[in-house]
């Protein structure tokens, strides 16, 4: 049982199924809120490169590459394609789509949590 947000925010990364995007899609890579704790992980952007990824409705941590932190991405952009309520554009998807406990629990964690815009 987790006893902290650190340990909650692990125990759901690790419950969410993965799978291979198409390489070059970002599809899914627009405005998000993350939780303070997973904002906390990333890189400090400036209010610029904020400013830009708003502007251009898109994350700022979407590189020329991908994403920039892929290891350390939010639970929210972890959903997007595992759910079909938060279906790929592409209709990519892992083998096994995320348990309906595992995405309550996730969307209980962000909304007992403060958020902040990336």
């Amino acid at each position: 049982m987790p006893y902290t947000n650190a340990d909650l925010l692990e125990s759901l990364r690790e419950k969410i199924p993965t799978f291979r995007c198409i390489v070059g899609c970002h599809d899914c890579c627009g405005p998000v809120t993350a939780s303070s704790e997973e904002v906390a992980r990333l890189p400090v952007k400036s209010d610029e490169e904020h400013e830009r990824a708003l502007t251009d409705l898109t994350c700022p941590y979407l590189g020329s590459s991908g994403c920039e932190v892929y290891a350390e991405r939010p639970l929210i952009c972890r959903l997007f394609g595992t759910s079909p309520r938060l279906p790929c554009p592409n209709g990519m998807r892992p083998v096994y789509m995320v348990d309906d406990t595992t995405e309550q629990a996730v969307h209980r964690f962000l909304g007992s949590t403060r958020q902040v815009l990336l």
